[in-house]
Order: structure tokens, then C-alpha cells, then sequence
């Protein structure tokens, strides 16, 4: 039985983006599915725009998504001896040419063949030359000319492309650099692909490195080409629609798991199911469910799945994130709560961990300001004496827990027969800065007695002012 082997194979040209993620996340869940090996493959034979920061946030961007790879990553610059071993093979055999034509020549062919109305192509005229010429010259592969090539694309259905259709494929540049649609094929041959996912943009490509593979004497993997990722507008996606880099999302304060789930679902469906854990993803994974049409990105549906995500997962497991939007803040959590307990007072009012972190950080560094809005109606001269009462019957607890803060509460609201919320709101202004907080016990629970009676002094002390 063929072992399954799926790769992901970037171009680091840029980050991580959103389609390559999807892509990287069906080629892993198929070869989980099948006991299989999925392969990271870095294709960087663009030299002049690969750089270093690019193949570090495709590494990054893979990590935080915590998609791991069985094998590499696999440079091609590092095989670049065996290529060009292989275009040279091709010539051997006759199945490559040298093509000595200029690039005058060539974008004047182009004109003539657009102004007849015909697809412009090479016209194969150093096709059959044998001798050699001191000149510049590309290496271009001998596509045939007659027959088609078919193949069952696991998404599409069945594809076929007239060769006569087809040009023949430079595969040498004319500094002898191999190009992007032969070394696709050597990597894939040698490294044993059995299942090829990547987008529809690709499909144009396939047949010209199935006629590489069958002239080299190998077989052609599966393909499965994935419609492309349309924004909310129904255009492609772009920048424009905002964040599209994996990186971007981790900034933003999504979690990984519930980019993931969202990222399956973009495209794939397994019923009606809209959660899945990670086990769930691989055990229900396959082909035949990816969708045929282009898949439309709502962020309204992400946050919806990260809001769940942050009230379901475990706090502690939520809090390990959090932590890092509060080190990008500068908030030292040493000097408050234990984070998790903050993931559980926060996870129903808020939907990504950036809003968490900046909404929590009353919990551990003091108020430099109160919310003008909040503080003009809350802490009025009328809430000193209320504050007052609150602060002496809180210095009284020996258990500063929820329960007896909240009893507190309760009763100060009645020996001065006024409703809770008269009550609640000016003691949350006075805590936290602002009108919005998780309810008003837990809230100083996990702020702390002492920064608790040291705020409503100073709210009491600038009440009215």
C-alpha cells in the first residue's frame, strides 16, 4: 500500500497568508488522515525576492498554527546541482532544447499572434536545431504536440489540456537558473508526493509538469486544486480586506485554534458541523468535501468562533496566549491575579485576546485616569459617602472572596435604600477607570483587597472635583 505524502511548499516572498495557511492545513489533515508524511518544502529560486524575513514568517506563521511538518523544510537553492543535472539529462535524450531566439524576437511573435487573434505561444523555431550557437540561450522543455493530457482532479473532476495548446516550457533560464514549473516537478518526483493540494491558480501548470514527470519516466501525483479565498465583497483577497497574514491574526488576538477551525470550514464541510477539535479535523478530513466554488472570508463568522473558543478552551490553556498580548502591552503579570482567573471573568465579554489583554489591565497596574463619561455620572459628590460605606464595610473582610464582597454590596444598597447598581457602578468606576468591567465582586476579588480600599480612597477623595 502507497504510504500518503502531502507537502507544503511556499514561496518566500512575503508572509503566511490566509490561503497558504488553508492549503497548509488540508495537505496536514490529509496525510494525518491517512497515517501518512506531510513535507514543508521552502521554494525560493526567485532569488532577488526571497529573503530571510519572509522564510521566518512562513516558519512562525506554521509554528503559531502549530502545524508540524514530518520531514524538512527542503530548500530548493540547495539542490540546484541536481537540477540543472536533470535539464542536462533532458538535453541528452533530446527531450530539452536549447532556444537561442531573442527577446525582440520573441515579444514581436507575441504582437503578430495578438493582432491575428491567436493564443499567443513560442512557435517552437529552435525546436529541432542540433548545433550549438555562442549566444545567449534558454533551456525549454519538449512538450509534445499531439495528444492531450487528462487527469481527475480530486476537486475539480476531470481536466484535460490539448498539447497543442501547450508551449514549450522554458525550464533554464538564461543564467542557467532552473525555473519554478521544472524544479516543482523534481521536488515533487524525488520526494516521493503521492497527493499534490495547493489552489486553483495552479491548474494551468499541471499539465506541463505531468508531460515533465511522464518524460522522465515518473508517475503523477494526485491533485486537488482548492478554489480561491474571496473577501466579504466577493473579490479576491487581498490586503485591503485586512488582515491576511496568519502573523496578522496572532496580533489581532485571534487564537490558533480558532483560525484552524475557521480555515477547515473555508471550502469543507462535514455535515452540518461547525466546531471541530483538532482530532475531530483529521479523523473527518478527505477530499471529496472540499467545495468546488470559491469560498467567501467573514470575520464576523472568526470572531464568533474565537469568542467560543475563548469560553471553552481551558483558562490556563487561553491564558498562555493572553500572556503575550499582555507582554506586548508592557503589563507585568506578576503584580495581579492569576491569568487564567482573569481568561474566566473576561472570555464572555470580550471576543479576541487583544481586547481581553487591554481590558484587563486594571487588574494589575493602577488607573491613571478614569473614563470622563463614566466618572462624571458615577462619581458625583453624592458617591463619596456611598464609597465611603463600602470601603469601611470591605476593610472589615477577613475572606476577600466574591461571596462576601458581594454581601457587602448588598448591604450598603440597603441601609441606604437605594438600588445595587447605585451601589455597583461608582465602587467599578472608582476600581477600574471605567464603566465596563466582569461583575463587580469577582472584579475585586482578583484586583485585591488593598488595591481595592487604596482606589475608593482616591475616588472618594475626587468625588465631584
Amino acid at each position: 500500500m502507497t504510504v500518503v505524502r502531502t507537502r507544503f511548499a511556499p514561496s518566500p516572498t512575503g508572509y503566511l497568508h490566509v490561503g497558504g495557511a488553508r492549503t497548509a492545513l488540508f495537505s496536514w489533515l490529509y496525510a494525518k488522515r491517512n497515517a501518512g508524511a506531510f513535507v514543508l518544502r521552502i521554494e525560493d529560486t526567485d532569488i532577488e525576492r526571497s529573503t530571510a524575513e519572509s522564510i521566518q514568517a512562513i516558519m512562525d506563521g506554521m509554528e503559531w498554527l502549530n502545524l508540524d511538518y514530518d520531514e524538512g523544510p527542503f530548500f530548493q537553492t540547495d539542490r540546484m546541482d541536481h537540477y540543472k543535472a536533470i535539464i542536462q539529462q533532458l538535453l541528452d535524450e533530446g527531450k530539452a532544447y536549447r532556444c537561442y531566439c531573442s527577446k525582440e524576437r520573441l515579444e514581436t511573435l507575441r504582437e503578430c499572434q495578438l493582432g491575428n487573434k491567436q493564443k499567443p505561444q513560442y512557435d517552437r523555431k529552435c525546436r529541432d536545431l542540433k548545433e550549438f550557437k555562442e549566444c545567449p540561450y534558454v533551456i525549454r522543455f519538449k512538450n509534445p504536440k499531439d495528444g492531450s493530457v487528462r487527469f481527475d482532479d480530486q476537486v475539480c473532476g476531470t481536466i484535460e489540456f490539448q498539447n497543442n495548446e501547450l508551449d514549450d516550457l522554458i525550464i533554464a533560464r538564461g543564467d542557467g537558473t532552473p525555473t519554478y514549473n521544472f524544479v516543482v516537478v523534481i521536488d515533487d518526483m524525488d520526494m516521493k508526493i503521492t497527493h499534490v493540494i495547493r489552489g486553483a491558480d495552479h491548474i494551468n501548470n499541471t499539465p506541463r509538469q505531468i508531460n515533465i514527470l511522464k518524460a522522465l519516466g515518473a508517475e503523477s501525483p494526485i491533485y486537488a486544486h482548492v478554489p480561491m479565498i474571496l473577501g466579504d465583497d466577493g473579490k479576491r483577497l487581498s490586503k485591503r480586506h485586512g488582515a491576511v497574514s496568519v502573523l496578522q491574526y496572532q496580533v489581532d488576538g485571534f487564537l490558533p485554534h480558532a483560525l484552524l477551525n475557521y480555515l477547515v470550514r473555508l471550502g469543507w464541510s462535514h455535515g452540518d458541523q461547525e466546531i471541530f477539535s483538532r482530532d475531530e479535523m483529521i479523523g473527518a478530513f478527505d477530499l471529496e468535501h472540499i467545495n468546488k466554488a470559491p469560498a467567501a472570508f467573514n470575520t464576523e463568522k472568526l470572531l464568533w468562533l474565537n469568542q467560543h473558543y475563548l469560553k471553552t478552551m481551558d483558562p490556563s490553556k487561553v491564558a498562555e496566549y493572553l500572556k503575550w498580548h499582555m507582554d506586548k502591552l508592557g503589563v507585568d503579570i506578576t503584580q495581579g491575579p492569576d491569568l487564567a482567573e482573569v481568561v474566566k471573568a473576561q472570555a464572555e465579554r470580550t471576543k479576541t485576546l487583544k481586547e481581553m489583554a487591554e481590558r484587563s489591565r486594571y487588574f494589575y497596574e493602577e488607573i491613571k485616569e478614569y473614563d470622563e463619561k463614566a466618572a462624571k455620572k458615577n462619581l458625583k459628590p453624592e458617591s463619596a459617602e456611598i464609597l465611603r460605606l463600602v470601603r469601611e464595610e470591605l476593610s472589615k473582610l477577613t475572606d476577600w472572596k466574591a461571596e462576601p464582597i458581594h454581601n457587602v454590596i448588598i448591604g450598603v444598597a440597603e441601609l441606604l435604600g437605594i438600588k445595587l447598581g447605585k451601589v455597583a457602578q461608582p465602587i467599578r468606576v472608582a476600581v477600574t477607570g471605567g464603566a465596563i468591567s466582569p461583575p463587580v465582586d469577582i472584579t475585586l476579588e482578583l484586583i485585591g483587597r488593598e488595591r481595592v480600599l487604596e482606589r475608593i480612597k482616591q475616588a472618594i477623595a475626587g468625588c465631584g472635583m
